[in-house]
C-alpha cells in the first residue's frame, strides 16, 4: 500500500489490532464507515472477483436504478471458473438455506456496490458475523431495488479460504438471526404448534403404549 501510495494512487489501508474487532463482516463495515463517497463497492482482494466488472457493478446504484447491486454467478452471463465438485455443492446449498430470505439469486456474493443512504438504513441493526455480509446488508437494509450483475467468479490467485467448519457454524447462527429478524411471528407461531403437536404425541403415547 505504501508504494502505491508513493506512485500517487488515492489508496488507503485501515489495520485493526485483535482488541478492536475480528472477522471479515466487521472489517468490511468498518471500511464502509470510513468510506469518504457516498456510492461504496466492496471486493476480494484475492482476484476471485473481477476488476473489470466494477464499473459494470457500480453503474446501477451512480445512476440511481438500484440503491443495491450484486455481482452474481447465477444471473444469465454470470458463470463460476476452476471450482472444485465439493465447493459447488456447498454453495448451492448455503445458497438454497438464504432463499427465503431474499430474492437475489447469489446471496452468497461478497462483490457488491450499495449507497450510503442505504447503509445508514442498517444504523443499529446490523449484527457483523461470519463472512456474508452482502446479505446481512440486503436483509436488514430491507432493500427492495437490488440489480445483480453477471460477473466470472474464479478461484483465488492469492490469499486463503476462509471456507472452515467454524465459518459454516457461524453461518447458520447468522441465517437463524436473519430469519429471527424477518419472520419473528412466524417462528413463534411455528414454536407453539410444535409444542402443542409434542404435547398431544406424548398424551397419545402414554394412553396406547
Amino acid at each position: 500500500v505504501e508504494a502505491l501510495q508513493k506512485e500517487d494512487y488515492n489508496i488507503k489501508i485501515i489495520v485493526r489490532m485483535p482488541e478492536e474487532g475480528k472477522g471479515l463482516s466487521s472489517a468490511v463495515l468498518l471500511g464502509l464507515e470510513k468510506a469518504q463517497h457516498d456510492v461504496m463497492l466492496v471486493m476480494d482482494a484475492d482476484l476471485q472477483h473481477e476488476p473489470e466488472a466494477v464499473p459494470s457493478l457500480a453503474a446501477p446504484v451512480l445512476n440511481g436504478e438500484a440503491e443495491f447491486s450484486v455481482g452474481s454467478r447465477n444471473v444469465e452471463g454470470g458463470k463460476v471458473e476452476d471450482w472444485p465438485l465439493k465447493r459447488r455443492i456447498i454453495s448451492f446449498g448455503a445458497t438454497a438455506l438464504a432463499r427465503p430470505l431474499t430474492t437475489v439469486t447469489d446471496p452468497m456474493s461478497g462483490f457488491f456496490c450499495l449507497s450510503r443512504e442505504t447503509l445508514e438504513r442498517g444504523k443499529g441493526k446490523l449484527n457483523p458475523m461470519g463472512y456474508k455480509i452482502g446479505l446481512e446488508l440486503v436483509v436488514r437494509c430491507k432493500c427492495k431495488r437490488v440489480v445483480e450483475v453477471p460477473i466470472t467468479f474464479r478461484d483465488r490467485e492469492a490469499g486463503e479460504s476462509k471456507l472452515t467448519a467454524k465459518q459454516n457454524i457461524l453461518y447458520l447462527i447468522h441465517l437463524a438471526h436473519l430469519y429471527w429478524f424477518l419472520y419473528p411471528i412466524t417462528i413463534i407461531f411455528l414454536f407453539f404448534n410444535g409444542l402443542v403437536a409434542f404435547y398431544f404425541f406424548v398424551q397419545i403415547v402414554q394412553e396406547y403404549l
